[in-house]
């Protein structure tokens, strides 16, 4: 259980304890006592590209933390998929295809699925290496997604979607646009239609709201940069369909890992009701406070920020090919001067993480919030605090909700 601050400097001065973690600051007896530990349970908001994590006593909350989780395993895995299209196609003799007779297991989920469970289990087992908890309550949310489409949807309609009656997509987005050109409005007379992604097939997929009816004509012009579309694609829902995929595999692993813990499940509607009643933020990590069950207990004034970061880039070389075919090396050095890519760092009194590093010894330094501390600083101004690590922590005082990074930072809006 947590102590003052001032017991924790004295069991550490008399070496009564040990120094586990540094963020949160944990430190761990090296006696037995017989100090009695208080019911712990610990609350989990799960989602798609956040998680929420709260675990409070009936007097006070304990910890509370927002994580902000990777979303880009779906366009790595299509792009590993086209390098060894490419890379097969270019060294190695033609080989005939062999019979597929390769079957998945059962359970099998997709990795971008995989990753997102196993960020939620990794989380829950940092927490309970640092507090005694005793029950895990997890809100799990299952989506209507026709529903989202079509409110009124009802009965039989279930069974037939937009594109009940047609063969493929590709004949449903033709209808849709009544087979008309939607950029030039057959101003061009090329009578050749085609079906644009208005996003990258890797990672928009083919949804029908994600492709548009383009003649030739356009179609060959917009690739070359020579128009722009104004119209943009829908409304994605890759965040809906991985929560309901994903909602019951969490509870079946969190009992089967954790036998010994009531583990147990809860509903949105009851947590909005009761972040209402105590006039809380829209918050995940407020969200998870009101799920772990103690609404008396007094709020910490303070979360832990984290950020799931990939551990290493695999892709050896970029893809553009220079004269002479030689082809640059896409994985930057491991360490340079002394410092790999986000380590937590002390920069000018505060403590930040190291986004870019440079070969003339000038970094990139800001906070996961994306506060910029410096655009260019020398490492030899810079003192590590800690090692990088796949789940990025820096502690944050409670005030609203976090602002996302501009564009391409690799934060985004939850749904």
């Amino acid at each position: 259980m947590p102590c003052p601050p001032g017991k924790a400097r004295i069991l550490l001065k008399e070496k009564k304890a040990v120094v586990k973690h540094r963020t949160p600051f944990t430190i761990q007896l090296t006696y037995a006592t017989g100090e009695a530990k208080q019911p712990v349970p610990l609350g989990m908001d799960c989602g798609y590209k956040h998680i929420g994590l709260s675990a409070s006593t009936e007097k006070e909350e304990l910890y509370a933390s927002q994580v902000q989780l990777r979303t880009d395993i779906p366009e790595l895995n299509s792009t590993r998929k086209q390098l060894r299209h490419f890379r097969r196609n270019r060294k190695t003799r033609y080989r005939a295809p062999r019979f597929d007779n390769r079957v998945r297991p059962e359970g099998w989920l997709p990795p971008s699925v995989e990753n997102c469970i196993g960020a939620h289990l990794s989380r829950v087992a940092f927490v309970l290496s640092i507090l005694p908890v005793t029950k895990i309550v997890v809100e799990t949310a299952s989506f209507d997604i026709q529903k989202i489409k079509n409110p009124g949807i009802d009965g039989a309609a279930y069974q037939q979607g937009e594109q009940f009656g047609f063969e493929n997509v590709r004949e449903y987005v033709l209808f849709r646009d009544e087979h008309t050109c939607q950029h030039c409005k057959g101003k061009s007379k090329d009578p050749v239609l085609t079906v644009h992604h208005l996003e990258s097939r890797k990672t928009g997929g083919n949804a029908p709201n994600n492709l548009i009816t383009l003649c030739k004509t356009c179609h060959q012009a917009l690739h070359r940069g020579e128009i722009t579309l104004k119209v943009t694609r829908g409304k994605s829902f890759r965040a809906e369909t991985c929560m309901n995929v994903m909602r019951k595999t969490i509870l079946e692993r969190l009992k089967e890992k954790y036998p010994h813990l009531e583990v147990c499940e809860t509903y949105g509607y009851i947590t909005k009701h009761n972040r209402r009643e105590l006039g809380l933020a829209k918050t995940h990590h407020a969200d998870a406070f009101c799920i772990a069950g103690h609404l008396n207990a007094k709020q910490t004034g303070e979360y832990y920020l984290q950020k799931q970061t990939r551990k290493h880039n695999r892709q050896i070389h970029k893809l553009t090919i220079l004269k002479g075919g030689i082809r640059k090396r896409n994985q930057a050095p491991y360490i340079v001067h002394g410092f790999r890519l986000f380590d937590k760092v002390l920069c000018k009194g505060k403590e930040a993480f190291i986004f870019g590093r440079r070969a003339s010894g000038y970094f990139d330094v800001r906070e996961l919030d994306g506060t910029r501390i410096s655009a260019s600083i020398s490492y030899k101004k810079l003192k590590l605090l800690e090692p990088r690590r796949t789940f990025l922590t820096q502690r944050i005082k409670k005030g609203g909700a976090i602002p996302p990074l501009p564009k391409g930072r690799g934060f985004l809006a939850d749904f």
